[in-house]
């Protein structure tokens, strides 16, 4: 099955939950999140999540070093809303994003899992909506009537680490 036919049955899926009442199940994940040892087959995607209740799978484990609170990382993404639009990538701003780690720079779930991915690494994460842009959302700046991120939307986000300083 194709990559575009696997998001269509997928919001074909939630959309029939959604219609149906019943919640969408969620996946099963371990209680604390635990990455696979370097080298492992990452092929088996196996599913994590923060304490703060980030998800997320690495897609490739890096070698490199783990970010602390106030290191400096350079990251390239691509951040997806839950209807699959793209409402920002770096590939759009030419370069990656340069921030240091814990210091509220970046959305508080960017702080939480950055801690947990080194340097290399490759992964799909999905942010609460309260540990991405909550209830205020982000009002499109042409037009303040619309909004970039609906109010309380969860983000699926593809992260690479390209470097922990």
């Amino acid at each position: 099955m194709g990559r575009n036919a696997r998001g269509l049955w997928l919001v074909f899926l939630l959309a029939a939950t959604a219609a149906s009442g019943q919640e969408a199940p969620k996946p099963v994940v371990p209680s604390a999140p635990t990455a696979p040892p370097t080298g492992s087959d990452t092929a088996r995607l196996v599913p994590q999540i923060t304490r703060s209740g980030v998800r997320f799978v690495f897609r490739e484990r890096g070698t490199g070093p783990l970010a602390r609170a106030g290191s400096r990382v350079a990251v390239r993404y691509t951040g997806f809303l839950p209807d699959g639009h793209i409402f920002d990538a770096t590939v759009a701003t030419g370069g990656p994003l340069r921030f240091r780690v814990g210091r509220g720079e970046v959305i508080p779930g960017w702080d939480e899992l950055l801690l947990l991915v080194p340097a290399g690494s490759r992964v799909k994460a999905w942010m609460p909506a309260a540990l991405a842009y909550g209830a205020k959302g982000v009002r499109d700046p042409d037009d303040e009537s619309r909004y970039l991120i609906p109010p309380n939307t969860e983000l699926v986000f593809e992260l690479e680490v390209l470097s922990v300083r």
